[in-house]
């Protein structure tokens, strides 16, 4: 099998010879700055070093800006040796930290009002912007026409687009003292994306419609059902009334925190598989599986025990091969390796996951 059969049949609940083994997380080739200088020339073929399946992170994306175009390159406004006061392209002001595991923080959000967002709306989410595919789009048709690894279509959320927009804390307020206003946000990002996947489903097929949300936090979702129901749903069922219409067979939504609830509310709206259910947020792809059977889940190991030693990696292998027996799963790190993790760690991590 190929890995993109190995991933569309193994989240759908059909026979593979077995799981694949993708990253997860990081992108092409993503290596600590420590490996390199311990094992120079690793950022250019970690990869293969690993033989991890696929491209990027195991399913690839396409380079078509499939929500804000163009955004534009920002402007650095002031730089220290510790970090930078950076704008970015559609103008939301960022301190971004040197040698961080999470190096940037939003400090000014790019919608305070509702002119802010017809500027955003006018300038940034027409779908016919001739910025929105790359020059040599018939290039990338033929090369992805013949893949043999997953290819996803790009959601930036249904609550991430929003929050993108005006941070958490703006957002909470605005579901109550402005609900057209968010619900107008939402519908606009998502009939932009739909008409922009429109005009890429009639050259490629593609396995997924992947969304990012990080929508909860250790106690959970950051908005109620009530809340999920009233915005969010309609705009899942637009986009799985898409995918069923083009053959589209998974619907994949990235949030970390604790999801275990959130999974109830993600299946009702038509998403077919989730990520990464992190387990330091108390996440447990068990219990998942015993209430939800058909919901796909990618992740799920404990991305700390890298730093604990291989006894600890040891012991998280063999949660996932009972994980990997459930069905419907496929094992890997919960999110991104942290600074602390040596590069023995991580192969050992790795290669002990490929075996599993």
């Amino acid at each position: 099998m190929t890995s993109r059969e190995r991933f569309v049949r193994t989240l759908t609940g059909q026979e593979v010879d077995r799981v694949p083994f993708v990253k997860i997380f990081g992108g092409t080739n993503a290596c600590r700055t420590e490996w390199e200088k311990e094992c120079p020339g690793l950022s250019k073929n970690i990869d293969e070093v690993l033989r991890f399946e696929g491209f990027y992170r195991g399913w690839d994306a396409m380079p078509v800006q499939q929500g804000l175009s163009p955004a534009g390159p920002g402007e650095v406004l002031e730089e220290t040796e510790e970090g930078a006061l950076f704008r970015n392209g559609y103008g939301a002001l960022e301190v971004v930290q040197k040698g961080q595991d999470y190096a940037h923080q939003t400090i000014e959000w790019p919608v305070k009002n509702r002119a802010d967002w017809q500027r955003i709306k006018e300038r940034f989410l027409d779908p016919d912007s001739p910025d929105r595919f790359p020059g040599d789009w018939p290039k990338y048709v033929e090369r992805y026409r013949n893949r043999e690894y997953p290819l996803q279509l790009s959601h930036g959320g249904v609550y991430g687009f929003p929050r993108t927009m005006m941070g958490d804390e703006n957002l909470a307020y605005a579901f109550y003292d402005d609900p057209g206003l968010v619900h107008e946000m939402m519908n606009t990002y998502t009939e932009t994306c739909i008409a922009v996947w429109k005009k890429m489903v009639c050259d490629i097929d593609f396995d997924l419609i992947e969304f990012w949300e990080d929508m909860c936090f250790r106690g959970g979702s950051l908005i109620s059902p009530k809340i999920f129901r009233e915005f969010m749903t309609p705009q899942y069922q637009k986009v799985a009334a898409f995918a069923k219409e083009h053959n589209i067979p998974i619907l994949l939504v990235d949030s970390d925190g604790y999801i275990e609830d959130l999974t109830e509310l993600m299946a009702e709206a038509g998403v077919t598989a989730m990520y990464p259910y992190e387990v330091q947020s108390g996440n447990d792809a068990e219990r998942v599986r015993a209430k939800h059977p058909t919901f796909g889940i990618i992740g799920a190991l404990n991305k700390e025990v890298m730093a604990w030693g291989k006894d600890a990696i040891d012991a998280e292998m063999e949660k996932a091969r009972r994980y990997i027996k459930l069905g419907r799963l496929i094992p890997g790190p919960d999110h991104f390796v942290l600074s602390n993790v040596t590069w023995e760690n991580y192969r050992y991590f790795m290669s002990a996951c490929a075996r599993s």
